[in-house]
Parts: structure tokens; C-alpha cells; sequence
């Protein structure tokens, strides 16, 4: 079986890595991929057209399961495109994908489904959003409606703050049409947590729960990134929660997602803060998470050819996926500036030390090959990742192998995994 991986950062160098695995694959294509993948998979440019001519170029390949990485291509209708022609896609059609590309869709979905969340209200004007924080008080959360990269959501700790969001998203459109409306949140006390699950339109198959860790800076300050880092599995998701998550989030999406004739398929992914009344949900995206995948993959034994295939022909209760219970850390080396401006040419070095240590694995994401040299090409550069026997094995082992790759601006968070720590020592 050929199968195609749409994007090039590092959560598509995780599947394309993990697809390479399945004896049942002949032969991984990515597009437009990265260095990285160019050592699992082939590369290919991505065709100038648009995703109809994506789909063109898949059927004119022979390619017989396409995984989509970015949520841009899903909210452009990309799993439309590819069905037309009678191609095997993982993913959500357009209309599906608006649980990620709308979050004022999303949040009336869940109000509508009775899935815990935060209260919230959806506004359309800088004056109604500037109306509902006054009404809301502080901390609170704007969220621009529209797709924003993982950046468009701001955790105000007071009002001026929260105006000062408005006024980015909603006046300055510094995430552009992606700030026409914008959600206004309730702030909710407790621990984030990821849990990702693969989806046939009927039924989730969760996976292992995993924790992201946003902000740019040690001890979640700074703005909101892509993810600084991650880890899996999350101790804060117990047993007893998971089953909530599947039962009360996953499951009760799925069939409210059916019943606006939106059926759901693909990688359903729920962001979650663990609250002291349980699970509720931050935000549901349409994909696998970056970088929780370079944190999940490595931990799958099962092959990933199977649930991913279940998504597009049904029969996901057959599936059973097995883990291997060492935890893993992934670290993400970013360029300076990160994740505002930042500069990109620059040598790296040291990935090879760093792949050649035990149980570590670089996931390459903004980087280029020049002239036979690696080079930064990107905010978020490579993610480091490393199992252990415990999750301060892992951690130890994840920051022996960052210190050893070196690029000018080099920029990382030095507390990834901290709370599975903090919870592992008591």
C-alpha cells in the first residue's frame, strides 16, 4: 500500500515515521515533508493548484491512503476533494472540520450536546466582545473564532488584558478573517490534558492521554505557542477519567456531529482542562496535535495502518491498540523570537549525536537542507523526543539530547514534563 502524508512539520515526521513501520505499506510519499522525512519516506513537491490538484496528483500516483496533517487543508475541503475521485483520506470533510475552523460552531455544538465546557458567549463586534468581558469579569479567555495556528487564544488575568486581546484579534486582524467573530470564555481552574481518538462516523477509539505544553516560556508564561513541548502518558487522565472523556466528550461529539449531518471521521482530538467537577473541554481540533504526536507515536506498538484505515471504511471496534507503558517526553527546539518574529538559515548540528543516544528520536519540523547542510527553516525547529522507565528517565534523557544540538537563537522550554514529575515523586 502507498500512502501519502500531507505537510512537513514535525507531527507528520512522527506518522510518516510510524507509517514506514507497517509491513503492509510499500511506500511513504509526503508533501511536502522535510528533511527528516526525506529519510523515511519520499518527497514530493506539493502541486501548484490547490487541493484539487493534491487530489489530481494522488490519483495520477496510485496512492491508496492519503493522512492529512494541517488543519488548513481540512477546513479547505481537502477529504471532499480526494472522496470525490474515489480516494482513501483520513480526515473530516469540510463541513466536519468546522468543530476545529469554527470555535463558535464548536461551542454551541457542545451547548447543544450537553459536553462539559466553559461558559461562553460568541461575538461579533469589538464592542459586544468588550460587553461580555465586563459582564464576565477576569481571568477570562478570547478566542478568535477562525483558524489561527494554535495562537489565537488569549488567557487574560484582567480586563484591559482581555480588551487588549479584542482589539488584536477583532480591530489590528492580526490573524486576519480568523478574527471576525470571537469567543468569550469563562476561565477554568485545573490541569490541561490531550486526549486524541480515531473516528469511523460512529464510535471513538481513544488513545493514550497526553499533556501539551503552550506558552513560550518555563512555567507556562509567555504568549501561546504551536506547543513547546510534550508529554504521554498524562497522569492527571486517570483511568476512571478517561472513561468519562470517552463517554461524556468523545462519544456524545460523535453523535452530535451525526445528527447535524455532519458525520464525523479522522483524528478527533479533545483539549481538555481537568477540572475538581471533572473533564471539560477547552477546544476540539480536527487532526493529530503537534506535538503530542511525536509524544504518543513512539509509544504505539500496535501498527498505525490499521485504526487509520478503520477511520475511512468503518469497523473501528474490531481495532485494539497496544502501548508501551514507558512515558515519553518530546522537547521542541525553537528559533529566537519564537512565536513572534525570528530569522531562519542557520546551521544545526549535533542531530545525529543526538538520534544515536538510547531511546531518542528527532522529529524534524522548520528545517531545510542547503548545500548538504541542515539549516532552520522555521518557528518551531526539531522535537526532541526520548522514552524512559519513568517520566524523569525520559525527561533526562529528552534534554541530554536537546543540549547537544546546537543552532544560532536556539530556544526551548527547560520544563517540559514537570507535572507527571511532580506526580511520579509522590
Amino acid at each position: 500500500m502507498k500512502v501519502l502524508v500531507v505537510g512537513g512539520g514535525g507531527r507528520e515526521h512522527a506518522i510518516a515515521w510510524k507509517l514506514a513501520q507497517s509491513p503492509a505499506v510499500s511506500e511513504v510519499v509526503c508533501q511536502s515533508g522535510n528533511p527528516g522525512m526525506a529519510q523515511v519516506a519520499r518527497c514530493a513537491p506539493e502541486p501548484a493548484g490547490g487541493i484539487e490538484a493534491m487530489a489530481d496528483w494522488a490519483q495520477a500516483e496510485g496512492i491508496d491512503l492519503t493522512v492529512v496533517g494541517p488543519e488548513v487543508y481540512l477546513a479547505l475541503g481537502i477529504v471532499d476533494a480526494f472522496s470525490r475521485r474515489g480516494l482513501k483520506i483520513v480526515g473530516p470533510t469540510r463541513s466536519a472540520a468546522a468543530i476545529e475552523s469554527d470555535k463558535a460552531f464548536a461551542k454551541e455544538l457542545m451547548a447543544r450536546a450537553k459536553i462539559p465546557t466553559a461558559s461562553f458567549v460568541v461575538c461579533s463586534s469589538p464592542a459586544e466582545a468588550r460587553a461580555a468581558i465586563r459582564r464576565m469579569g477576569a481571568p477570562v479567555v478570547v478566542k478568535a473564532a477562525g483558524l489561527a495556528a494554535g495562537k489565537g487564544v488569549t488567557v487574560a488575568a484582567t480586563r484591559d488584558e482581555a480588551f487588549a486581546a479584542v482589539s488584536r484579534v477583532m480591530e489590528e486582524r492580526v490573524f486576519g478573517d480568523a478574527g471576525e467573530r470571537v469567543v468569550i470564555e469563562e476561565f477554568l481552574e485545573g490541569e490541561e490534558a490531550s486526549v486524541l481518538a480515531f473516528v469511523d462516523g460512529e464510535r471513538a477509539l481513544p488513545m493514550e492521554a497526553a499533556q501539551d505544553h503552550k506558552t513560550a516560556y518555563d512555567g507556562d508564561r509567555g504568549p501561546n505557542t504551536g506547543g513547546m513541548g510534550a508529554y504521554s502518558p498524562a497522569p492527571v487522565v486517570s483511568p476512571r477519567i478517561l472513561q468519562e472523556v470517552q463517554e461524556k466528550i468523545l462519544k456524545a461529539a460523535v453523535e452530535a456531529m451525526a445528527r447535524e449531518g455532519r458525520p464525523y471521521r479522522g483524528i478527533l482530538y479533545a483539549g481538555l482542562m481537568i477540572t475538581a467537577d471533572g473533564p471539560k473541554v477547552i477546544e476540539f481540533n480536527c487532526r493529530f496535535g503537534d506535538p503530542e504526536t511525536q509524544a504518543l507515536l513512539p509509544r504505539l506498538k500496535s501498527d498505525l495502518l490499521e485504526p487509520l484505515l478503520a477511520t475511512v471504511e468503518g469497523g473501528l471496534d474490531r481495532v485494539r491498540l497496544e502501548w508501551d507503558p514507558r512515558p515519553c517526553v518530546t522537547v521542541v527546539l525553537a528559533s529566537e523570537g519564537y512565536p513572534g518574529d525570528y530569522e531562519t538559515g542557520y546551521p544545526i548540528t549535533g542531530v545525529e549525536e543526538a538520534e544515536a543516544m538510547e531511546d531518542v528520536l528527532v522529529f524534524h519540523a522548520g528545517t531545510r537542507r542547503e548545500g548538504g547542510r541542515l539549516l532552520t527553516d522555521g518557528g518551531r525547529v526539531l522535537g526532541v523526543t526520548a522514552l524512559g522507565r519513568t517520566v524523569g528517565e525520559a525527561i533526562e534523557r529528552a534534554y541530554a539530547a536537546a543540549d547537544v544540538i546546537q543552532f544560532q537563537g536556539k530556544h526551548f522550554r527547560r520544563d517540559i514534563g514537570r507535572r507527571a514529575l511532580q506526580r511520579e515523586k509522590f
